[in-house]
């Protein structure tokens, strides 16, 4: 077993380097000042990422982390050491580091904020495009695809724009309490105050059965791979429990706003979605750097239940990412997979594990995941066959919801003709790019979690 530098990580005892001082004329200068805790982190952080960094070997040797102002700050800076073939920049976005608290917190599903996340469907037109069931929002009634016309009195900044965009991220994401005046579907308003609380997050956000031209549809819409994975795996075995039960013909999986979270939770889900003919066959494969070679791995299907479809369709958007993209890369090599959406996929086949130093976690990209074909170098995402836009004026599950519209238009077609499909076509005309609302709705998911996380991996403690 590899093992990182010991020197690096007894950090109290070096603390001793500063209290031994010897007897210096006048004319000398004075001692430099012992390193502070948080430099020998910083030493430790850059340390651990000159080893188990993806492409350590591009790190330069004069790279000082202590002049960094702290761990996350130099986990960005390592990002620009990361040179792919094929590709002109630099492709790790995603190296980070956080106080542990704060993560244990995160990667549980254990948040505390107002609970919605905003989309502008036009110009002037801010919509909730999600909403957490067990948060303030939630409990106060809030649902998808709900206009926002006011925040705190004002209705003048809620627009696609800089100020806008900081307006709205200060009042909502960055505030304690909002009251926000909503617009329901039904054109009744209610102005609500929202403040700041600490909640369960709930990943699976709606799952369904359609009948639709006698054709069995099962739908899964799942936000999160990140959360209490007992609650999670509990929902799996009583959606695809129900899904075999009402012997469905197609399944759409939505991952539209799933940036991803834990390996093991992909794991298990694929094992439910892949054919019984995948069983024992290989999953993925993690591919660490040269020094870590013997850590690669080989992780095979184990099926799950009897479902055995032909065909899957994943609903996306740039926000899909990372172990979202991992179940569509491992299944596309067992089943036909079809994906919707209007832009690719977010493009990160890449993950790590958490590392800790001092009191915090470091998660310097450290291993890549190819199929089970070799194929995984999606840094660009995966494109969508079926043209759609993310229709956030409608709630979860609305068939009217350009995207799930647009799935479903496509397995009506392959069961059925004609006139059946003649009422479907409006719903899923994809509008017109307006480029200032994609910046702006780019902006206010910036700081959504986007990762791969394989917790197999804390043993390096």
């Amino acid at each position: 077993m590899k093992r990182f530098p010991i020197f690096i990580l007894i950090l109290s005892g070096l603390f001793i380097l500063g209290s031994c001082k010897k007897d210096k004329g006048d004319g000398d200068p004075p001692p430099p000042p012992p390193p502070t805790r948080i430099d020998l982190m910083k030493d430790t952080a850059l340390a651990y990422s000159r080893e188990i960094y993806l492409w350590y070997d591009q790190i330069p040797s004069n790279l000082d982390a202590r002049s960094f102002p702290d761990l996350d700050a130099l986990m960005m800076a390592i990002r620009n050491y990361s040179r792919e073939p094929g590709f002109t920049r630099p492709v790790d976005e995603w190296s980070f580091a956080i106080d542990q608290a704060t993560w244990d917190n995160t990667s549980s599903g254990v948040v505390g904020d107002l609970g919605i996340e905003v989309f502008f469907h036009d110009a002037t037109d801010l919509r909730v495009k999600s909403v957490e069931p067990k948060s303030p929002a939630g409990l106060q009634g809030v649902r998808r695809g709900w206009r926002i016309v006011a925040i705190n009195g004002n209705s003048q900044n809620i627009i696609a724009s800089e100020p806008g965009i900081n307006f709205i991220i200060n009042n909502i994401y960055l505030s304690n309490s909002a009251t926000i005046t909503f617009r329901k579907p039904d054109n009744d308003e209610v102005t609500l105050t929202l403040n700041a609380a600490q909640y369960q997050t709930t990943p699976v956000v709606l799952d369904t059965v359609y009948t639709i031209s006698g054709v069995k549809i099962g739908y899964l819409s799942f936000q999160s791979f990140l959360g209490d994975t007992n609650q999670i795996f509990n929902d799996f075995s009583r959606i695809f429990s129900k899904f075999e039960s009402e012997n469905i013909f197609e399944i759409i999986v939505d991952l539209r706003y799933n940036g991803g979270g834990y390996v093991n939770v992909q794991d298990k889900l694929a094992n439910y979605l892949v054919p019984s003919s995948a069983d024992n066959q290989v999953m993925m494969k993690q591919e660490f750097n040269a020094l870590f070679s013997d850590w690669n791995e080989t992780t095979y299907f184990s099926k799950i239940g009897n479902l055995n479809l032909p065909r899957i369709y994943f609903i996306v958007t740039e926000n899909t990412a990372s172990a979202s993209e991992l179940l569509i890369n491992n299944l596309e090599p067992f089943m036909e997979v079809r994906i919707v959406g209007r832009s690719p996929s977010y493009g990160k086949p890449v993950g790590y594990f958490p590392i800790p130093v001092g009191d915090w976690y470091i998660f310097p990209v450290s291993f890549r995941s190819t199929n089970s074909e070799g194929l995984g170098n999606y840094f660009d995402g995966f494109i969508p066959d079926i043209i759609a836009d993310d229709n956030v004026t409608k709630d979860w599950g609305d068939l009217e919801e350009s995207s799930l519209a647009a799935a479903i238009n496509e397995i009506i077609s392959l069961h059925k003709t004609g006139a059946e499909l003649a009422g479907r076509a409006a719903m899923i005309k994809v509008p017109e790019v307006d480029e200032n609302v994609i910046k702006a709705n780019r902006a206010l998911s910036e700081n959504e979690f986007k990762g791969m996380v394989d917790i197999r991996r804390r043993e390096f403690k």
